[in-house]
């Protein structure tokens, strides 16, 4: 047996599955972020570990007999998260998560630090990032930042709480600002531009390979054997791509979450920075990836339905698919930058948009807007992805968003780009981990035949009218972007 712990922004997830990859169990615990000021995300760490007792525990009740069998666990969860801890291991303050931006001032200032850091990370200085994030509180809390003596991942301080090792691995550490990503190194040059030294950091090992052992009273307390191994594990989004089998160049899924992606493995480091692509390490060993990643996309539908007073998402997508043609025409348009942007504006100022309301425009107008935009927010991404000379036949639709099929049929028409849903696509990430707890208990293990893709369920092609009616609005989108960038900027 293995089990996969992914750690997300809104809910922890667990997954058991047996030898043959068939599922056996899953739980979920809820969690919430904090804004303590605009533009400020956070989340106590302490609950996350709250979370992953829960769950297991969740488990053991349920199946007992199979939790006592596992072998592995893996780890994935969400990038670039700030935990700081000091010299005996205590949190110093909130994680500052991925979705927070308030470090935009100081991206700057590592740009001219570093003047070699796209070469040397493959990527653009983001707010998202971790970097970031430690010259913020070097400027603004700089008796914690003195008091800092190892910073982790939000996972990776779960694998601490598992095995009492300071470990991390490549996916999630590329996200950080601090990785030589071509090098699948920490940098130094990078290091010293943040005031840290290797010493703040953990110990790398690939997604493959073990992190680590089970704590020997955990493995106890869940009743699980001694010894049991911890995966190195992935950022959320390589996890997602172990799991539904975006390992070999040119393989790609889009994910339909809080935030919205379109992954392409490749075979090769091939960044893109000048349109805030993300040029990444995989988790496996030599193998990268590029990401486009627009910061919000299925939050976009959660936080139009609550402001509509819909009575959930579903009454709201039957309202929109309730439509006809000439009402999706006369929609506004529909910016989703609420929580800003990145791939291909890298904008932490960029805001939430609705442009050519009338008194016509009702709720399901306003919804079909928000779907709308978010698919053009992914094909903008697509654009700069292409750029650099990255073409697909298709991709795999993931995450909450993909159990809409008007949803995926409007993406597939936005990015003219077939779309296959797979069996177990929204536990992606966690399947994904427990697949690389599989792969570090097994050395020998094939990559090919352990992360193949799973069972397909259909495959959503592009509608052509749809096409011809979205590409003047996706036109019309993107220059109303163009338009408001600087008055964004102006506050």
């Amino acid at each position: 047996m293995y089990l996969g712990i992914d750690l997300g922004t809104s809910e922890l997830k667990v997954v058991l599955i047996d030898r043959d990859q068939r599922l056996v169990a899953t739980a979920r615990h809820e969690l919430t972020l904090q804004r303590p000021h605009p533009m400020w995300s956070e989340q106590d760490p302490a609950t996350w570990w709250q979370a992953v007792e829960a769950a297991v525990g969740d488990l053991r009740r349920r199946v007992p007999r199979e939790l006592a069998a596992v072998e592995g666990i893996g780890l994935s969860g969400q990038m670039h998260g700030a935990v700081l801890l000091d010299e005996q291991g205590r949190v110093l303050r909130p994680a500052i998560l991925w979705n927070d931006v308030r470090s935009t001032r100081e991206c700057a200032e590592l740009e001219e630090r570093a003047p070699e850091l796209r070469q040397i990370t493959g990527n653009i200085a983001m707010p998202g990032f971790t970097a970031p994030k430690l010259l913020w509180v070097a400027r603004h809390e700089p008796e914690r930042f003195r008091a800092t003596a190892k910073v982790l991942l939000p996972k990776d301080h779960l694998r601490r709480r598992l095995t009492g090792e300071d470990v991390s691995e490549m996916s999630d550490a590329s996200g950080t600002l601090w990785l030589d990503v071509g090098r699948r190194d920490w940098s130094d040059t990078m290091l010293e531009a943040t005031g840290l030294t290797r010493r703040h950091m953990p110990r790398l090992v690939e997604g493959r390979e073990s992190g680590g052992r089970l704590r020997a009273d955990l493995a106890r307390a869940w009743g699980m054997s001694e010894g049991v191994i911890v995966a190195g594990g992935g950022g959320d989004n390589a996890a997602t791509a172990i799991g539904i089998g975006a390992v070999a160049d040119g393989q790609a899924f889009l994910s339909l979450g809080t935030s919205g992606v379109l992954f392409v493995a490749t075979a090769a480091f091939r960044p893109n920075p000048a349109e805030a692509v993300h040029a990444f390490c995989h988790a496996l060993p030599d193998h990268w990836n590029q990401m486009a990643v627009m910061l919000s996309a299925a939050s976009c539908l959660r936080w139009v339905t609550h402001l509509t007073g819909a009575a959930d998402e579903a009454a709201l997508l039957a309202e929109v698919e309730a439509m006809g043609e000439r009402a999706r025409q006369r929609a506004p348009l529909f910016l989703p930058y609420l929580s800003g942007e990145r791939t291909p504006h890298n904008d932490a100022n960029a805001k939430g948009v609705w442009f050519g309301m009338t008194h016509d425009t009702d709720r399901a107008a306003l919804g079909y807007s928000v779907l709308e935009g978010v698919a053009f927010g992914m094909a903008d991404g697509y654009r700069a992805l292409q750029a650099v000379g990255t073409s697909l036949r298709n991709t795999s639709l993931v995450g909450g968003g993909a159990r809409s099929r008007f949803w995926a049929e409007l993406l597939a028409s936005a990015l003219k780009l077939p779309m296959q849903r797979h069996a177990g696509g929204e536990v992606g990430a966690a399947f994904g981990a427990a697949r690389l707890a599989m792969l570090a208990t097994d050395p020998k293990a094939d990559v090919a035949a352990i992360c193949r893709p799973p069972p397909l369920l259909d495959s959503i092609e592009p509608v052509p009218a749809w096409s011809a009616m979205l590409a003047p609005r996706f036109e019309r989108f993107r220059e109303l972007y163009r338009t408001l960038r600087p008055l964004f900027a102006a506050g």
